[in-house]
């Protein structure tokens, strides 16, 4: 009877569940806590089934410790796979599924996060994850975990498409790529600020299942509307199914997959940086969408997803790596087209987008926008558009104090509203978000 229950007790500890009215909670492994340092990185996983080799790299840099899965449906699926089967050795797998948002103020899902040493995200619905943990304490401690901590982050399918400084929300639902591309403004379209802070993932929005559907031209309208909402020239990183990108703490992007057996691909997309003045020729509501430039509008690094992860993409960068192929993609009347393409080369550009060095605020109807010394004021271009995007015909009156670098931009009697600012000329361009009261 002694040995019945000695054994008994074994088992809870090894796989135990919790139940709570706002989550349930599953654990396999020892209960009892390790303290262990990780290596950190990011681990994104396109959908369809896991590729095991990214999986063994993401579990070992758990360096042993505690690994955390976090979801909105599903049940323990995880835990046998990351505590047995993948051959890496770690403290223990507990799977956490959110009910509500309510779940995010539980102290006992806090004291979880505070003690792994990896994160996952499983697949689901990312706009539950966005409105289950945005603005809440697993907001505040996954991020001060990833800072002070090192912990791995990583997820797949939505857990992917959540792991990027913007985020398509799918907040009405998803999109495809012939409706993005007819529409760059379709209701579906719904993108926003996301809530992890990862290094080398700053201005980046990812996507997943790239090639089941085809989604490489919506893609291409998110970089569109993110440009023309927030004036932030972004990138994309996108893997197909099956194929998976590691991202160590150094910036190097290695991707997995099982080529050549299969045709497993990950993307890098970029604006192309060497195009002056590098916006949408059609970017407007209920158009089709025209990025075009010579054929050349956003450039793509292609790389081949192998079971050793050999192949790379450096994210310090965006310009160098290995046993890929840079592509030009571009679109005319709602549909993508791509091309081999040149490397790409930002540092010898003519061509700077200083945005960031620059900014603007409202006086008495008038923008005061402060650039650097470098900018060109020769030949400026002024053009404004509306919060959707239309390109307003309005005439604009400026002056430029060339001493102080300051250029002046009368309103005038513009309507109340948000508009976007764009200042470029050959050499230069930036983008201004105000705000008229």
């Amino acid at each position: 009877m002694k040995i019945i229950f000695t054994f008994f007790c074994f088992v809870l500890l090894i796989q135990s569940f919790l139940f709570s009215q706002n989550y349930t909670s599953y654990f396999t492994g020892n209960s009892k806590d390790t303290v262990a340092i990780p290596l950190g990185g990011v681990c994104l996983m396109g959908g369809a089934t896991e590729n095991d080799n990214a999986m063994r790299w993401f579990l070992e840099r758990a360096n042993g410790g505690d690994v955390l899965v976090l979801r909105t449906s599903g049940a323990d699926g995880y835990n046998k796979y990351f505590y047995e089967e993948l051959g890496v050795k770690i403290n223990s797998v507990e799977t956490i599924v959110f009910h509500d948002r309510n779940a995010s103020f539980e102290e006992y899902i806090h004291s979880k996060i505070k003690n792994a040493e990896a994160i996952w995200f499983a697949g689901g619905d990312q706009y539950k994850y966005i409105t289950y943990w945005k603005h809440t304490p697993i907001d505040t401690l996954i991020n001060k975990a990833i800072v002070e901590k090192n912990i791995a982050i990583g997820g797949t399918s939505a857990g992917m498409a959540i792991i990027g400084q913007y985020v398509f929300s799918a907040k009405n639902g998803t999109v495809l790529s012939s409706e993005a591309l007819a529409n760059p403004f379709h209701p579906n379209i719904t993108i926003e600020n996301g809530f992890l802070k990862l290094n080398y993932l700053n201005d980046v929005i990812t996507d997943t299942h790239y090639d089941n559907p085809d989604r490489k031209g919506r893609h291409i309208a998110f970089l569109s509307r993110i440009l023309n909402d927030y004036g932030i020239r972004a990138k994309g990183i996108a893997c197909e199914e099956y194929t998976a990108i590691c991202i160590r703490p150094d910036g190097i992007a290695y991707v997995y997959g099982d080529y050549p057996n299969y045709d497993d691909n990950a993307f890098f997309l970029q604006i192309n940086c060497e195009i002056p003045n590098n916006f949408p020729e059609i970017l407007q509501p209920n158009n089709s969408l025209s990025w075009n430039h010579d054929n050349k509008a956003i450039k793509v690094y292609n790389v081949k997803g192998t079971q050793t992860g050999q192949y790379f993409f450096d994210l310090n960068n965006w310009e160098v790596g290995s046993g890929g192929a840079w592509q030009d993609w571009w679109c005319e009347n709602g549909e993508l087209f791509s091309k081999d393409g040149d490397h790409i080369n930002c540092n010898t550009s003519s061509y700077r987008d200083i945005r960031k060095n620059s900014y603007s605020f409202v006086r008495n109807n008038e923008i005061l926008l402060y650039l650097p010394d470098e900018f060109d004021i020769d030949n400026l271009n002024i053009e404004i558009f509306n919060i959707i995007g239309e390109k307003i015909s309005y005439p604009l009156n400026y002056s430029i104090d060339e001493q102080r670098k300051i250029l002046k931009i009368n309103l005038g009697n513009l309507n109340r509203g948000i508009y976007l600012i764009r200042v470029s000329n050959h050499i230069a361009q930036t983008f201004r978000k105000i705000f008229v009261e």
